[in-house]
Formats: C-alpha cells, sequence, structure tokens
C-alpha cells in the first residue's frame, strides 16, 4: 500500500514537472525510502509489469479457443446479370378414367401403324422465362465448435501461463537489479560523506596546528618556515574539503536520479552514514540458485520449449470440429417475381487428417526438441555460474569482513600513532614532518575504513541478490 501511494505521487514528477514528488528537502533520506522511490520510478520495472499485464490478456484470449465461435455474415450485391430460356408448346392429351385399368389413360385412339390419334387434347402455347439477379441479400449465423485439436489450445494455454509466470519472475528480477543499483549509489554517498567529516577533521587539525606554530613563532621557538609549511598543508586540505564536498553532491545527485527525485534538492538532501553490519544477513531461507529469478526464468524457458514441441505436432494431427449454421437468403427474379426468399439450416462434423507432408512435420517436430534440449543445456550451464556467483561472493564477503576489521584496527593505531606525535610535537621531541606523516597516516586510515564498511554492505547486498533473497 505505502508502494503503491508513493507511485502515485511520484509519477511523471521529473518529466513534467506539474507533480510533485515527495520532498525530502532538509531531511534524511534513509535507504529504504530511496529503494522504494527507486522501484515507483524505474522504467524498466514498470516496463516489466506492463508486459505482465499484457501475457494476462494473451492468457485470457488462447482459454477462448476452448469456446464455440460465433459469426455472423451478411453478403448484399447488385448484379446486372440476366439469362431466359423458353418452353415449346404443342398439343397436350387429356387423360379419361378407365375402370377396367382402374386408372386414368390418355384419351387416343392407336392407329395399325403404332401411332396414335389425340381424341381429346389442350393446347399449350411456347413460354419465355427471363431470369435475372438484381439485388440479392445472404445472411446468417456460423457456429465452430473446437471437438480435438491435436492438443494445440491445450498447449498453447500452457505457454501462455508460462509466459506470464515469467514475466511476474522478470518484475523482481529488474526490482533486485533496481535495489543492487540502489545500495551502490547509496553508498557512494555515504562514502562521499563520511570523506567529508574525515577532510573536515584534517582540516580542524591543521587549524589547530597552525594556532600553534603561530603562537610558537612570535615566542620565537619556532621558525616562520614552519608556519608557512602548515599553511601550505592547510591550503591543500581545504582543496581536498572541497572536492569532497562536490562528490558528495554529484553521489546525492546520482542518488536523486535514481530515486526520481528532483536534482535541485540533492544539494539539500542528507543520508544516514550508518553502514551495514552481519546482523543485515537475516535471510527467511538458506538462499540458493533455486530462489533466484534467473534460475526461474531458465526453467520456465525449458518448460516453454517443452510446450512448444507438443504445439508443433499439433499441426500435424487430426483436427475435428462441430459446426452449424443458419442462413437466409432473398433475391433474384423469374419471370417477373422473386425467385429466392428463405431460410435454411445445416449441421456437420469437420474432421481434417494430414496424410504425408514429405517430412515437414517430422522435422520440425525434431527441430523443437533440440530446441528443448538446448534451453536444458541453458539452464545446467548458467545453474553452475550462479553456483560459482555465489561462492564468489561468500568469499568476497568474508574478505571484506577482514578487511573492515584490519581498517579499524589500522584506525585505531593511527589515531593513537597522531596522539603521540601532537604531545611530542608540542614537546618539541618531533619534527614538523613527522607530525604531517602521523596526520597523513591517519587521514589514509581514515579513508580506508571508510571505503572498507562500504565494500562490505555492498558485499551484503550482493551475496543476498545471488542467493534469492533481496527481497
Amino acid at each position: 500500500m505505502v508502494r503503491f501511494i508513493i507511485l502515485l505521487i511520484c509519477l511523471f514528477s521529473t518529466i513534467s514537472g506539474v507533480c510533485q514528488t515527495p520532498s525530502y528537502k532538509g531531511k534524511i533520506l534513509p535507504l529504504s525510502n530511496a529503494q522504494e522511490l527507486a522501484l515507483s520510478y524505474n522504467k524498466q520495472i514498470n516496463q516489466s509489469k506492463l508486459l505482465f499485464e499484457q501475457t494476462g490478456y494473451d492468457l485470457e484470449a488462447y482459454k477462448s479457443n476452448r469456446f464455440p465461435r460465433i459469426n455472423l455474415i451478411a453478403t448484399d450485391f447488385y448484379s446486372t446479370a440476366n439469362s431466359k430460356f423458353g418452353i415449346s408448346g404443342g398439343n397436350l392429351p387429356i387423360y379419361v378414367y378407365n375402370p377396367a385399368a382402374g386408372q386414368y389413360v390418355p384419351n387416343v385412339t392407336v392407329n395399325p401403324d403404332g401411332s396414335y390419334t389425340m381424341n381429346e387434347y389442350a393446347y399449350f402455347p411456347d413460354i419465355e422465362m427471363k431470369f435475372k439477379m438484381k439485388n440479392m441479400l445472404i445472411g446468417g449465423l456460423q457456429v465452430m465448435q473446437p471437438i480435438y485439436t491435436g492438443g494445440k489450445i491445450t498447449s498453447a494455454i500452457n505457454m501462455a501461463e508460462i509466459g506470464r509466470e515469467m514475466a511476474s519472475v522478470n518484475i523482481r528480477l529488474s526490482e533486485d537489479e533496481v535495489i543492487v543499483k540502489v545500495d551502490e549509489a547509496y553508498m557512494q554517498a555515504v562514502r562521499a560523506k563520511e570523506l567529508v567529516i574525515v577532510a573536515e577533521s584534517y582540516y580542524t587539525m591543521l587549524e589547530e596546528l597552525e594556532r600553534t606554530v603561530e603562537s610558537a613563532v612570535r615566542h620565537g621557538l619556532r621558525l616562520r618556515n614552519d608556519l608557512m609549511k602548515v599553511q601550505v598543508k592547510k591550503n591543500e586540505a581545504e582543496l581536498g574539503h572541497q572536492k569532497a564536498e562536490n562528490g558528495f553532491l554529484l553521489a546525492r545527485m546520482n542518488l536523486c536520479h535514481l530515486t526520481g527525485l528532483p536534482l535541485t534538492e540533492a544539494s539539500s538532501i542528507d543520508i544516514e552514514t550508518e553502514t551495514a553490519n552481519k546482523d543485515r544477513l537475516t535471510p527467511k531461507h538458506t538462499g540458493g540458485v533455486e530462489y533466484r529469478p534467473e534460475y526461474t526464468l531458465l526453467e520456465k524457458k525449458v518448460a516453454l520449449a517443452e510446450q512448444e514441441v507438443k504445439l508443433t505436432r499439433s499441426d500435424y494431427l487430426p483436427n475435428v470440429a462441430l459446426f452449424g449454421s443458419v442462413m437466409y437468403a432473398n433475391g433474384g427474379e423469374l419471370a417477373g417475381k422473386k425467385f429466392i426468399d428463405n431460410g435454411s439450416g445445416s449441421v456437420g462434423v469437420l474432421v481434417k487428417v494430414p496424410l504425408y507432408t514429405f517430412g515437414e512435420g517430422s522435422n520440425k517436430v525434431r527441430s523443437a526438441k533440440a530446441k528443448a534440449q538446448l534451453a536444458a543445456i541453458e539452464l545446467s550451464e548458467k545453474t553452475e555460474l550462479m553456483e560459482l556467483e555465489i561462492a564468489l561472493c561468500r568469499t568476497t564477503l568474508e574478505e571484506c569482513e577482514k578487511e573492515v576489521a584490519i581498517a579499524k584496527k589500522s584506525y585505531e593505531q593511527a589515531s593513537e600513532n597522531l596522539r603521540v606525535s601532537i604531545s611530542a610535537y608540542d614537546n618539541g621531541m618531533e619534527l614538523l614532518s613527522d607530525y604531517f606523516d602521523a596526520q597523513a597516516l591517519w587521514r589514509e586510515s581514515a579513508a580506508t575504513l571508510v571505503e572498507a564498511r562500504c565494500q562490505l554492505f555492498l558485499a551484503y547486498t550482493k551475496l543476498l541478490k545471488a542467493t534469492g533473497q533481496l527481497r
């Protein structure tokens, strides 16, 4: 529900500028909120959702093939075609009742030569019949109900269902990729912000050192050359601080770009600097390739190829359908009167049995089977690669954990070394160059610790994605 509300608020905000996104101006943008904003804003995810919606319509369309097809047929045309024929006239005999024969017989007299003479007759004149097509209207309803299609309809429905499942998994895959990108961008911002803090601390130390050396110069305890060296270092630190600020701004602008927030708010958005630790890895399951959306997509691809074999085979199996129609015709003229004006009905069974296709059917089926085998091989190969990726992510995580521990220890040692160096320099027991070295060592160890913590956070993220536990 929260994501839906955010989606409504964020939609089209950075494109049209009419709607306004949630403002984080002067506020902290937590990582979880950044992820939700990015998931709502990302165009690839929105495309995946539209594709999922489209596959639903396709599935319903294929299911409709199980039901009858009812078509309305209507044809109305006018033709100047005409024809005529004649019936020759003549004398027609008149029949009279013969009691002896018990039936009507012609009233004729048979002559000795075998001819006959009609005692009574009726005259039938010549008749000429004219036929004109004129306007002809034919209309009616046709119904076609599939009885057996060789499994074509069932296979098509199964393929559509698999396609819809793949579209759903593809949404999750897109979301995982967006979350990884947001985590990387957020860690860039965290790294930049903490480097700003390090730069500020380093600059503050140099300011304090400048005041100390300046006081010592005034009292003749230090050479003015020492003060100038400190001021040069201070100028370098000021430039480094400015670069760190610019890096932090660019990192926040990149984060705004991914989340759909206005770039103009980047300078006023703050972020959390707390990095992840091992407690972040609290999955619902142990994880593995079988939980990854990529693995599920490959499985569905194999199932889709198997259904394609059945669909191809169905083209060369018998098809049986029941059909019926009700038709009405009106038109034509014969001898000055309407020739056709009635309706008719029909019902029947249509059977189509492919007899011989010169090897087309068998070869197409073999091709579909080969495609299914290729999909199975791809599943096996990429499963091994995903298992290798998981192993690599686990190794990387272990290395990052060790790097953080070493970096933390080095930072503590560098901080203690700096404290000792400050005390020694104040008591005149250490050269200024040694003091500078201690400060540089502290700054380097602090930056290394920041980098190690950020890499550890991303190592957890990538392991969760590799084991299918990111969402």
